[in-house]
């Protein structure tokens, strides 16, 4: 990895448990775990460099982005113009002001204080390596690492483009659209945003600034079932086993979280219940308003998929259907049947199987989001008086808190639970971390 990295260091899985020596990497190398695949740590070429580059050009994108006309709207010589933030604006005054705050916070805010904080560390963990003295770090840097780790789920710039497109194709037949400057810029800095985020490893960049502490009494071929340690979601600290259940982590002071199945799953079922409680009104009512010429006409989701099949833009209503009724309903599905299962007996091969359908479920959750982002271009963008509007539907809202509450319940969720008690703590033949280029 680099010069900071000690050569005995020991990380638990996050997703089956078991505790790993992690090897030393070279540029282009991951490691992941023996047992289930999860990848525990990973360093790019050039890990200091990279980011910072990727970090910089994601900030110029985004001012162009937000400085100049996004798309404009043109019907029988009326035109409406929108820029990025104008989005968000419509949304508040229709009174949808939690819906244009989870749009600013997601497409904006957050990505922006996510860029900031990577310039941030990696210019100071840059700094640090050609220093001759022992790695330090403040408890500002600590927080900003801490809360840097948190907003990542929250970043769905990339989603929002999607959405984007989507509005384009849904109204291209009704009048001229136009795309303007900032489009483009949002189209790279959603890509540029998608792989600065895939540069950045938690268990590295901690490395950089502070050395793992090691206690005697956790060794390779633990695990949660050991009863010896509580390995930090932050910084991948084991820790020995706290006194109290407020304890905080040796290494970055973050608040640790002990195995307790039971806990985890009474709050990942709560969630998950709210989650569908809410997918009734978001179907049952319209998601958006149409005005057109005085006659306002209400559209649900099931009746906005309808309404494109039959305009014959098949591909389009695909993707609809998919997003806002497939995903959220198979999600709540799958991990209903994890919940349902997630104590009963099973061998190695069983325990993988339900892993891999917990890592799909957190994939594709957060694409669940397109429509809302859809409602929000067509919201900003169809103002033309009499002539013809859209207004957010009380659906809108609704099936924002489906999709935050199905990816609250999987985070919350913790798929150690999956590996029994009477498990084999390591595989039969642990050679340490499979490396990989």
């Amino acid at each position: 990895m680099s010069e900071h990295q000690d050569p005995q260091i020991l990380v638990g899985c996050e997703e089956c448990g078991l505790v790993v020596e992690l090897p030393v990497l070279n540029d282009g190398q991951k490691a992941s775990c023996p047992r289930c695949g999860h990848v525990l740590a990973k360093q790019i070429s050039q890990p200091l460099q990279r980011p910072l580059a990727y970090g910089v050009a994601c900030l110029i994108m985004l001012v162009l982005s937000i400085s100049f006309p996004f798309m404009s709207f043109s019907v029988q010589g009326i035109t409406q113009e929108i820029t990025l933030l104008h989005a968000a604006e419509m949304l508040s005054i229709f009174k949808n002001s939690l819906l244009a705050a989870l749009l600013l916070l997601t497409v904006v805010i957050l990505p922006a204080i996510y860029i900031l904080t990577v310039l941030y560390l990696y210019w100071n963990a840059k700094k640090l390596a050609s220093l001759p003295k022992p790695l330090t770090i403040t408890p500002f840097e600590k927080r900003l690492c801490r809360g840097m780790f948190r907003i990542e789920p929250w970043l769905m710039v990339d989603v929002f483009l999607i959405g984007v497109l989507v509005s384009l194709i849904k109204i291209a037949s009704l009048a001229d659209v136009g795309l303007g400057m900032s489009f483009w810029a949002f189209c790279i800095y959603t890509l540029l945003v998608v792989k600065c985020v895939s540069m950045v490893d938690r268990t590295w960049l901690w490395l950089q600034f502070m050395p793992m502490y090691v206690f005697p009494d956790i060794k390779e071929g633990d695990s949660h079932h050991s009863v010896n340690h509580v390995s930090c979601h932050i910084c991948s600290q084991l820790n020995p086993m706290p006194d109290s259940h407020h304890a905080r982590c040796v290494r970055c002071h973050g608040v640790l979280h002990p195995y307790s199945p039971q806990q985890s799953l009474q709050r990942s079922w709560a969630l998950l219940i709210a989650s569908a409680v809410f997918f009734v009104p978001a179907n049952l009512y319209p998601m958006m308003f149409t005005v057109s010429l005085g006659n306002s006409e209400g559209s649900t989701i099931i009746g906005g998929v309808v309404l494109l099949w039959n305009l014959g833009s098949y591909p389009i209503a695909a993707v609809i259907f998919l997003a806002s009724v497939v995903i959220p309903l198979a999600k709540i599905f799958a991990l209903s049947w994890l919940y349902i299962n997630a104590h009963r007996a099973s061998d190695e091969r069983q325990a993988i199987q339900r892993l891999r359908l917990y890592r799909m479920t957190e994939l594709i959750g957060r694409w669940s989001m397109i429509d809302i982002f859809v409602v929000a271009i067509l919201v900003a963008l169809v103002q033309l008086q009499n002539l013809m509007a859209i207004f957010p539907g009380p659906a809108a809202l609704s099936f924002a808190c489906v999709v935050i509450l199905t990816m609250l319940s999987a985070m919350t969720f913790d798929p150690r639970i999956f590996w029994a008690d009477s498990e084999s703590s390591a595989p039969s033949e642990l050679e340490g971390i499979k490396q990989q280029k």
